[in-house]
């Protein structure tokens, strides 16, 4: 039987440091995040794109994929795809300088094939043990689907699942058009 030897905060933080690469740290197992494919890179702009005055006029802060957030409860850091903040942005900041932000509010997550299961249960669930946090956005990239999970109070969530082209999706109360989100995405054919 194998056995896997696990890694410390301090390693992964100079391996985090050296790589330039996304490392994704999981309760002592380093995860590299892979690189993106075209459907995924053009949904998260055009989600910027189109949240950017909204969020703009309401004092939020849109923070791209290159944003380190810590999830203390799971022994987690993770690079979410997008996270908004709208007060003031806390970091924990370690010994090579590296920012983990502490108080994320909205998480936006695009899904693949191989991420898709883990986001919607294991890391939704890990985000929910955050006290800022208060809305998830799954944003389907084979199909046009986007699930927004609100938090209701400490226990209970509002499921809101948007499949209509004309349908708007409501992330903080800035509304996108789902046709928008989608624009200039080849879905595969089946």
């Amino acid at each position: 039987m194998a056995t896997q030897t696990l890694t410390s905060l301090a390693d992964y933080f100079s391996l985090l440091h050296q790589s330039g690469t996304k490392l994704e740290y999981n309760a002592g197992e380093i995860v590299a995040m892979a690189g993106a494919q075209p459907a995924h890179n053009i949904i998260i702009s055009n989600v910027t794109y189109r949240l950017m005055d909204c969020l703009m006029q309401k004092g939020c802060v849109l923070f791209n994929s290159d944003q380190l957030i810590k999830i203390e409860d799971c022994d987690k850091y993770t690079f979410p795809d997008l996270v908004i903040v709208c007060g003031k942005p806390v970091y924990e900041k370690n010994a090579y300088g590296l920012n983990a932000l502490l108080n994320p509010e909205i998480i936006v997550e695009v899904l693949s094939e191989s991420t898709a299961s883990y986001d919607r249960t294991e890391k939704f669930d890990c985000y929910r043990t955050l006290p800022s946090f208060r809305e998830y956005i799954l944003i389907s990239s084979d199909k046009k689907r986007v699930d927004v999970h609100k938090k209701l109070n400490e226990s209970e969530w509002l499921t809101h699942i948007y499949t209509g082209k004309e349908e708007y999706v409501a992330i903080d109360d800035c509304a996108i058009l789902l046709e928008n989100l989608y624009y200039a995405v080849d879905f595969p054919t089946p």
